[in-house]
């Protein structure tokens, strides 16, 4: 079930998914340059200002736009609630893979570096997947589709994936240095996911949606 704004109704929500677009794009910046600082030994000082500024934005208009709706229910009624509430829970979800790209930022300045790791290359390319996930979503929002199922499929195979790596981490024998650090970032990185496809089923299918991504 598309939200009903999205079939051309109540044209006074479209900004609400227009800026939502933005948040995503917003997201997956501060995202791109985390990873880069995690995973290429750049000085994580050079990009630290640009993500939390970044993040910043994100939580502004996320609050902005949660007032907006708020308002929007005054004046209009319940007659759009279950809209309202589908909104909601998107900005909630974008909001929250932010604060995700920026905990990230945070593995990277407490010293944290994969840029030596031997396996750096499947890092990356998993690190690029789930990039591609962000514009995915945000076409998605911008085009008021519904998710395409290989977009589903896809999502929940990454999501399998990474728990796979959580997984393994858990008995790994090797030293805990070397451990946590990746069992922390994977665990960032599925929240990332989770959320991103939260936020798309927020706005495309509302009924469906289950808050259990955190």
């Amino acid at each position: 079930m598309v939200l009903s704004f999205f079939r051309g109704g109540d044209r006074g929500l479209d900004h609400v998914v227009t800026r939502s677009v933005a948040m995503v794009t917003d997201a997956r910046h501060s995202f791109d340059l985390a990873c880069t600082a995690l995973m290429s030994g750049a000085d994580p000082a050079s990009i630290a200002d640009d993500v939390r500024e970044t993040d910043l934005r994100i939580n502004a208009n996320e609050q902005r736009l949660r007032g907006e709706l708020a308002v929007h229910i005054t004046v209009h009624g319940p007659n759009d609630i279950g809209e309202v509430i589908g909104l909601i829970l998107l900005l909630k979800k974008i909001e929250r893979v932010g604060d995700h790209a920026k905990n990230i930022l945070d593995l990277a300045e407490s010293g944290v570096s994969f840029a030596a790791e031997p396996d750096i290359d499947e890092l990356l390319e998993e690190r690029r997947v789930v990039s591609g996930f962000f514009t995915e979503a945000s076409e998605i929002l911008a085009e008021h589709e519904g998710a395409p199922v290989s977009f589903r499929e896809r999502v929940d195979a990454m999501v399998s994936q990474i728990q796979s790596r959580i997984d393994g981490y858990m008995t790994s024998k090797q030293p805990a240095h070397q451990v946590v650090p990746r069992a922390v970032y994977h665990r960032y990185l599925k929240r990332i996911v989770a959320n991103l496809n939260s936020a798309v089923l927020a706005a495309t299918e509302p009924v469906r949606v289950a808050d259990n991504s955190d």
